[in-house]
């Protein structure tokens, strides 16, 4: 197993979106990037610990590759907006890719010079070396699944999942 690290927005996008994938065997939102050991989701959304909201993925590379991983991420938000990600504002919300090692981040900057070609304005994504992560609080954790009539999930959450899925229905499992 491999994993990956991802912000892009709100980590309960991602996370629905990526359970489900083919090969992707386990999804945890957390924080990363940051100076705050440990923090809770209220420090994070104070702007002040300097950590974005993330999802860290483990997945099998022999099902899904890590650049699949990133195409997708790369629909999933829109990488070129700093610190934000529609009514989402602040540097919790940036667009940014944690790569555990070199492979990965060369992997991120050919992927992410692809994806330029969609965006009219430049994708403004920060490619990191992986930081520390932290897990989210248990109620983050499959948020979407749990909470589907909530107005954020409703509003939010459920089209980019809905688009996410028809884009990729051949990368879902089952």
């Amino acid at each position: 197993m491999e994993h990956a690290t991802l912000g892009g927005g709100c980590f309960w996008c991602l996370d629905a979106a990526y359970r489900g994938v083919k090969g992707v065997t386990e999804v945890v939102s957390g924080y990363a990037g940051g100076h705050v050991p440990n923090p809770t989701y209220e420090q994070v959304c104070g702007k002040q610990t300097g950590h974005a909201e993330v999802v860290r993925l483990a997945f099998d590379p022999a099902v899904v590759s890590y650049a699949d991983l990133l195409r997708m991420f790369f629909t999933l938000h829109d990488p070129t907006t700093k610190d934000r990600q529609g009514a989402d504002v602040g540097p919790q919300y940036r667009s940014v890719v944690f790569t555990h090692g070199t492979a990965q981040e060369e992997a991120a900057r050919d992927v992410m010079a692809e994806a330029q070609a969609a965006w009219e304005a430049p994708i403004v994504t920060e490619i990191r070396p992986a930081a520390e992560f932290w897990p989210a609080e248990p109620e983050h954790q499959d948020y979407y699944a749990r909470n589907p009539w909530s107005g954020y999930c409703r509003a939010v959450v459920g089209p980019k999942v809905s688009k996410f899925r028809k884009s990729f229905a051949d990368r879902l499992a089952g």
